[in-house]
């Protein structure tokens, strides 16, 4: 997308027109453009740009966020959304949220920062589970089962090799069980440190919802163990006793062990379209994912040794 084009779309929105600076925000895997933009009035917004066509799940995602925003989360606060003049583009304007992004100050705290940061993130993620999904839903066995079955063929055509990959779909196979009768909320979707802000105040942000869904809240914490743990083991552990302070339930790791071995496999996959680093990149997570679980021959991840 031209420079020229965000200047113009800046000129056509209220919120923006009066901009003072404007800079492409190049972090994230996603179809989306993100921009920073600062007004003159000293106003400081996301502008996420996409195709056309996502209106309409834009659009609920806008209200939903409006849900979550009252529940007192320090988060990017929905402004506005529309089409372009010449429709060809969506927009979203989000408030900007202040301060360093997580993944890349993490491991300059001690751990007992760490440790406390990831406390609050439990405990903000339990926060964001308590809105409720619509009434009329699929029964999440059957909608996770099909996105299973979705990502294991495309896995297979995908000519992708990942080691040990039988062990991730004997486990599979063994545990498909553990999907029934679970519960749905709104779902972060992306909740790692990498969608995490350390504000300066040293209290957390979260931004980047824009993976949202309703499922299994257990589901929206293997990100935690693809991208956070490998950057902070503390961290994890607080985001553990955070979101249960009553203790970890023990249906909680046979359940992210399953989510973990469903994508493992697939994320090289999905990674394609983003270049060959980026396969390279997930290929070597979902090795480290699988060294973790012993090669899905244990729910416990080797890390959590020793948690009290």
């Amino acid at each position: 997308m031209e420079r020229g084009e965000i200047i113009k779309l800046c000129q056509e929105i209220s919120f923006l027109r009066n901009y003072s600076s404007v800079r492409y925000v190049d972090k994230g895997w996603s179809e989306e453009k993100k921009f920073y933009v600062e007004t003159t009035e000293g106003g400081k917004f996301i502008l996420r740009i996409s195709p056309r066509d996502s209106l309409d799940r834009r659009e609920r995602e806008f209200e939903v966020l409006a849900k979550v925003a009252g529940l007192g989360i320090n988060m990017s606060q929905p402004v506005d959304i529309g089409k372009s003049v010449s429709g060809k583009y969506t927009y979203v304007i989000l408030s900007w949220v202040e301060g360093d992004s997580l993944d890349e100050v993490i491991g300059k705290l001690n751990q007992e920062d760490q440790y406390r940061i990831g406390l609050e993130a439990g405990r903000t993620l339990k926060k964001i589970h308590s809105i409720a999904p619509p009434e009329k839903r699929e029964r999440w066995s059957e909608k996770m089962e099909r996105k299973i079955r979705f990502r294991l063929e495309k896995y297979s055509d995908s000519g992708l090799e990942i080691k040990n990959d039988h062990l991730a779909r004997k486990f599979i196979g063994a545990n498909l069980h553990l999907l029934n009768n679970r519960p749905q909320v709104f779902q972060h979707g992306d909740y790692h440190t990498g969608n995490l802000v350390l504000t300066p105040e040293r209290k957390l942000g979260v931004i980047d919802f824009n993976r949202w869904d309703y499922g299994d809240p257990f589901e929206d914490f293997y990100k935690m163990e693809m991208f956070s743990r490998e950057l902070s083991v503390p961290f994890c552990r607080g985001q553990l006793d955070g979101y249960f302070p009553g203790g970890i339930p023990e249906e909680f790791f046979p359940l992210l062990t399953l989510y973990l071995a469903s994508v493992v496999l697939y994320s090289a996959v999905w990674a394609q379209p983003f270049g060959e680093e980026e396969v390279k990149y997930m290929k070597k997570k979902a090795e480290e994912v699988m060294a973790d679980f012993q090669n899905f021959e244990s729910t416990l991840p080797l890390w959590l040794e020793g948690i009290d």
